[in-house]
């Protein structure tokens, strides 16, 4: 049996006036998510335990199995995990954000975008290098990632304050939503040295003549140490592989003992190499047992507010990942598929909420199919009457007790 998931990360959305009162996925053309809806189950997915801030760090985490109220500790060490950064006892890893705080001459500095203008990785590593070379390397170790993503680690850090997501503060005054709390001033010192050094960088001032939006700040949060985790692997016994563009879920596939799959031209973006995820996904299934597919694109179209985007990052999702591998699984012989958003991410809020989102399975069994003739969209997915919570019990379900989804 083959295991396939593929996640359309933030998919889920609210109706919206702009879109005549419809959700991106009902304005999508999507014959592959409908088919599986419709011949497989539909149901809903509560993959944000109570008391947690939504996020694909929480969300996806309870998709694979786990549950967040005994092994999240942050989303930083989870993205150190992707990188391989060694975590001891005491150390912190911060998630990094280069954001563009604007800045008016009256009125309070405010987020003006988290990703800087979706400043390149090549921009970016040359930033966080030199961050590296000027900043208390001691104590503080920067590491560059992809695009507006990269990491810090505070080695035998005292404490950690608390602090907030930049995507969950777009437009917003960043004052109340600074580091408070334990080690709160060191953590705002050290970004107010980052702003020093980044006020004057070639970089910015390349930026800013092309007309582009400069990477003026940074922004840290998602903090936390190295987690506990059993392998999902070992769970189950199965070998199995994880592929996405983005730090967060290659990090947490490896404490699930997932072997990240990585494709050339993946951005973590609307431009990512779709042909690319599928066809690695297709591939590896001939000697894997299980593959999670990561699509980080309908996330970032959603926290732009991009209606028609996000539309589109669907409609791809749909063509490029979701129909070849549904058209071709069956030559690897019996499969099952999980097709599923982790959390909404509304074009209207432009970030993450905690709501239920919709997910489907298809098994190549027919037995094992409700077949309701449903389309895969968050309305249907409420009139199926499915709902799985928490929602890390879905895996299992997935994965071992299929029946389930028969309402046995």
């Amino acid at each position: 049996m083959k295991y396939v998931v593929l996640m359309g990360d933030g998919m889920a959305d609210y109706p919206s006036r702009r879109l005549g009162g419809k959700t991106p996925l009902q304005c999508a053309v999507t014959p592959f998510l409908d088919q599986i809806a419709s011949e497989g189950t539909l149901g809903l997915v509560d993959t944000i335990p109570e008391g947690f801030t939504p996020g694909s760090d929480v969300a996806n985490l309870s998709v694979l199995g786990y549950d967040p109220k005994e092994t999240y500790t942050g989303r930083g060490p989870l993205e150190a995990a992707s990188q391989g950064i060694p975590l001891g006892p005491g150390d912190i890893a911060y998630r990094c954000n280069l954001v563009h705080i604007g800045e008016p001459p009256e009125g309070p500095a405010f987020m003006d975008d988290f990703t800087a203008g979706h400043i390149s990785s090549p921009e970016a590593r040359e930033i966080i290098l030199e961050m590296n070379k000027k900043l208390n390397a001691s104590r503080y170790q920067f590491y560059p990632g992809v695009g507006y993503r990269h990491l810090l680690v505070w080695r035998n850090a005292p404490g950690s304050p608390q602090t907030t997501p930049p995507h969950d503060i777009p437009g917003k005054p960043i004052a109340p939503f600074l580091p408070q709390g334990d080690c709160a001033e060191e953590i705002l010192g050290l970004m107010h040295a980052a702003a020093d050094i980044l006020k004057d960088h070639p970089v910015n001032a390349a930026r800013v003549a092309e007309g582009k939006k400069a990477a003026n700040s940074i922004w840290l949060w998602g903090q936390g140490g190295k987690p506990q985790m059993a392998p999902l692997t070992q769970k189950y016994g199965l070998r199995g592989g994880m592929i996405s563009a983005v730090d967060l879920l290659n990090g947490l596939g490896i404490y699930a003992g997932l072997k990240p799959l990585r494709v050339e031209g993946a951005t973590g973006y609307i431009d990512t190499n779709y042909e690319g995820k599928a066809a690695m996904a297709l591939d590896a299934l001939k000697f894997m047992d299980f593959v999670f597919l990561h699509l980080e694109a309908p996330d970032e179209m959603g926290h732009e507010g991009n209606a028609e985007g996000k539309i589109l990052a669907i409609e791809f999702f749909d063509e490029k990942i979701v129909g070849p591998i549904l058209t071709r699984i069956g030559e690897l012989g019996e499969y099952r598929i999980l097709v599923l958003s982790d959390h909404p991410t509304p074009i209207d809020v432009k970030t993450h909420v905690g709501d239920p989102s919709p997910f489907a399975v298809l098994s190549s069994r027919r037995e094992e199919n409700l077949a309701r003739g449903l389309k895969f969209s968050e309305a249907q997915a409420v009139a199926g009457g499915l709902i799985v919570s928490p929602g890390h019990l879905l895996m299992d379900k997935f994965l071992q007790d299929w029946s389930a989804f028969l309402g046995k």
